[in-house]
């Protein structure tokens, strides 16, 4: 009987990413680390694409509603960041990206948030992908806003991990 797929875990903030540096004064830091099978591919992008492009359907519907509500207050929609023209990964606007991390997120006017998909060796000779959301808030609206989502921003960001080690993490 083949083993089940690994499960996403809650991590310490990993040191070596880049992103480290905006630990100091984040409203919310969190990772989390799913093992990578031997065949994944090598290359930290193709795991990013791979994981964020292929969501579950609930996740799409709360998107859906979160769109909705934020943009009765101005705010950025998914549609909106996947129409800008930067490069991208889905909605996420690719600011770094490096053999073995990639960095994306977004800033509007209620917070700046990135996200660190990184790549890094295990003690047991695997590795690890290891999903870090950093976001610092500008004002009443951001800090709210955090609040509200980030239970469901958890949730989120474990399913994403698992469904892409469920899928096998095909490039």
């Amino acid at each position: 009987m083949p083993s089940p797929p690994p499960r996403a875990r809650h991590v310490v903030l990993p040191a070596e990413a880049r992103v480290a540096p905006l630990y100091a004064g984040a409203f919310l830091a969190d990772a989390f680390a799913i093992d990578l099978p031997p065949d994944a591919p090598r290359e930290t992008l193709a795991l990013a694409r791979f994981a964020l492009g292929n969501q579950a359907p609930w996740i799409d519907r709360l998107m859906g509603m979160r769109d909705a509500t934020v943009k009765l207050f101005g705010l950025k929609t998914s549609g909106a960041l996947r129409a800008d023209t930067s490069p991208r990964v889905e909605f996420f606007r690719i600011y770094e990206t490096h053999d073995d991390e990639v960095v994306l997120g977004e800033d509007d006017r209620h917070l700046d948030f990135r996200l660190s998909m990184l790549q890094r060796p295990l003690a047991s000779g695997g590795r690890e992908l290891v999903a870090t959301t950093v976001v610092h808030c500008h004002n009443l609206l951001g800090r709210n806003y955090i609040r509200l989502i980030a239970p469901f921003h958890r949730m989120v960001v474990r399913s994403t991990l698992e469904r892409a080690a469920k899928g096998g993490w095909c490039a």
